[in-house]
């Protein structure tokens, strides 16, 4: 098994705060999403990923979120398989003390 990359939640706040344009996915489930999710993050539930990879672009790296980072390893190492460039937020938004929506 490849390693996934990884970003910190403090990382990903830092660059977003410093105006850098990330690729967010958030692949938490809609309940989970209504209680807040960071603004410029796309949502695409865990199990519609497989269906969604038109959305994305091999050339574009994407981070994926989700509450402790468990499941969106899962799609990390999913996409990577099919050659994707992916990151994990580790800690998720349990971790999270940016703002959100």
């Amino acid at each position: 098994m490849r390693d996934i990359p990884t970003i910190t939640t403090e990382e990903l706040k830092r660059k977003l705060e410093a105006g850098e344009k990330l690729l967010l996915v958030d692949v938490r489930e809609d309940e989970e999403v209504a209680s807040g999710k960071i603004p410029t993050a796309i949502h695409i539930k865990m199990g519609d990923i497989p269906a969604n990879l038109d959305y994305f672009d091999k050339n574009k790296e994407y981070i994926f979120i989700c509450r402790s980072s468990y499941r969106s390893e899962r799609v990390c190492e999913y996409l990577q398989e099919q050659g994707y460039k992916v990151r994990n937020m580790v800690g998720g938004m349990l971790e999270w003390s940016g703002d959100v929506e």
